[in-house]
């Protein structure tokens, strides 16, 4: 075994259990790390830029299927989801999804890192500086509002290779959720995200030139396999947290977080 490739096994051991920790936490898919890491780990093996993004993205959203169902499932025990949002999500995600995928062969890798990067930084100083006291109402919008919402977040989230935990978190606690109600539902909305997703992206990438050994479309089979098992050990470590920290606590550490990716993402573009 090469040393590149006992690197890369090291790499995806840590960033994964980093993901998965993270998954459970904030009840993200833990695309936020992953993509980042992902971009990094294919500039090693000098996979092109064209496609290298889109490669990060699509794995991406294939290691969250499994990360956002375990969150899930580890979440629905506590009893806590708006389940009234999610009958709603069931559709509206999926297609912001799906339409995603079948844009995203048209959108540059630059493209894809400055989405990535612009929205985590509005999201992050939202969490870091937001007044408690502070919200767009008192409850949700109603049926045609929470579609329009569902969709654009499926559609935000599948450019960006996250679960949709970041987005339904900071439109949940806008409308005055508590933020263990955010978290829980936003592992459900993960995995609504995540499924079409990674079939969009495989169907998107089938025929593109230059991917790695491995590859289905923009999915790469090899980081899946490290990643997965890996993720899925931490999810409910992060999951047990979660119910245990102060929400201003999980505010911040989330905020923060997303600056520091945010802040990799636009330095690759200078």
């Amino acid at each position: 075994m090469t040393p590149e490739l006992i690197g890369f096994g090291v790499l995806a051991i840590v960033s994964g259990a980093l993901a998965g920790f993270l998954a459970g936490l904030f009840g993200i898919g833990g695309g936020a790390v992953l993509v980042p890491v992902l971009d990094q780990m294919l500039t090693f093996a000098d996979v092109g830029q064209s496609i290298r993004m889109h490669l990060a993205v699509g794995t991406s959203l294939a290691v969250i299927v499994a990360t956002s169902l375990r969150s899930y499932l580890s979440h629905r025990a506590y009893g806590q989801m708006n389940d009234g949002l999610l009958g709603i999500f069931l559709f509206a995600v999926p297609a912001g999804a799906i339409f995603a995928s079948a844009i995203t062969a048209s959108i540059s890798g630059d493209t894809l890192r400055a989405i990535f990067a612009t929205i985590s930084v509005f999201i992050a100083i939202r969490l870091l500086f937001d007044r408690v006291t502070f919200s767009l109402g008192q409850d949700l919008p109603g049926k045609a509002g929470r579609s329009v919402v569902g969709f654009f977040i499926g559609l935000l989230s599948a450019l960006m290779g996250i679960g949709g935990g970041v987005l339904t978190n900071t439109f949940m606690t806008l409308y005055n959720r508590p933020m263990k109600e955010a978290v829980s539902t936003s592992a459900a909305v993960g995995v609504l995200i995540a499924v079409p997703g990674l079939f969009g992206y495989i169907w998107a990438g089938w025929d593109a030139e230059g991917l790695p050994p491995f590859s289905l479309g923009f999915v790469n089979g090899m980081a899946v396999a490290i990643f997965v098992p890996v993720t899925l050990l931490m999810a409910p470590v992060g999951v047990a947290m979660a119910h245990r920290l102060p929400e201003r606590s999980m505010r911040i550490g989330f905020g923060l977080f997303l600056l520091v990716v945010a802040a990799r993402f636009f330095y690759s573009l200078v």
